[in-house]
C-alpha cells in the first residue's frame, strides 16, 4: 500500500508499507525522483569545467559539476547537454558516458547518470531564477586535491571528477 504525503516540482514523497524479502512488513518513507544527469566538462585533457553554486538547503555555496533533473522520457544524455549549456554557456560536441549510480537507495530511487563533455564551444547560458552560480576552471589535479581537503563535498561532483581522474591515469 502506498499513502501520498506530498507532491513537489521535483521529489513526491509517499509511505509505503511493504513485505520485504524476509517476510516482514515495514512501513516506509521513499521519495520518488524522475533521475538526473551530470556532466564533467573539460575544457582540455587537463582542465574541468565546474560550478560554484549557491545551495539554500547546506546554506552556503558549493563546487559541482553541471546537473540537472530529467524531463519526463528525456534521454539522460540530451539532458547532460542541456544542463551543460544552461549553466556554463558550453556546448558540447563529445559526450561519453563514464557511470550511473543511485545517490541513497535507503530512502529514494534517485538515479544520476554521469557523463564526461569533450570538444566544448561556445554557446548560450540560462540559469533559471533559482540558479546563483559562478563558472569556475580549474586544472582536474586541482579539483580532486579539493575533495582531499573536503572543499568539494557534492557526492555526483566527486564520483565524476574521480572517475574522470582514474580513466586519465589509465592512459
Amino acid at each position: 500500500m502506498k499513502k501520498p504525503i506530498y507532491k513537489g516540482k521535483i521529489i513526491d514523497l509517499s509511505v509505503e508499507t511493504v513485505t520485504l524479502p524476509n517476510g516482514a512488513t515495514a512501513d516506509l518513507e521513499v521519495i520518488t525522483h524522475p533521475g538526473a544527469a551530470a556532466v564533467v566538462p573539460m575544457k582540455d585533457d587537463r582542465t574541468v569545467v565546474m560550478v560554484r553554486q549557491y545551495r539554500h538547503a547546506v546554506g552556503r555555496f558549493i563546487y559541482e559539476i553541471p546537473a540537472g533533473k530529467l524531463h519526463p522520457g528525456e534521454d539522460p544524455k540530451e539532458c547532460a547537454a542541456r544542463e551543460l549549456e544552461e549553466e556554463t554557456g558550453y556546448q558540447v560536441n563529445r559526450l561519453e558516458p563514464l557511470l550511473s549510480f543511485l545517490t541513497t537507495p535507503g530512502f529514494t530511487n534517485e538515479i544520476i547518470h554521469i557523463f564526461v563533455g569533450r570538444e566544448l564551444s561556445t554557446g548560450t547560458q540560462d540559469l533559471g531564477v533559482d540558479e546563483v552560480l559562478e563558472i569556475i576552471e580549474m586544472p582536474l589535479d586541482q579539483a580532486i586535491a579539493r575533495i582531499n581537503t573536503g572543499e568539494i563535498q557534492d557526492a555526483k561532483t566527486i564520483i565524476g571528477l574521480q572517475a574522470v581522474w582514474l580513466g586519465l591515469q589509465d592512459q
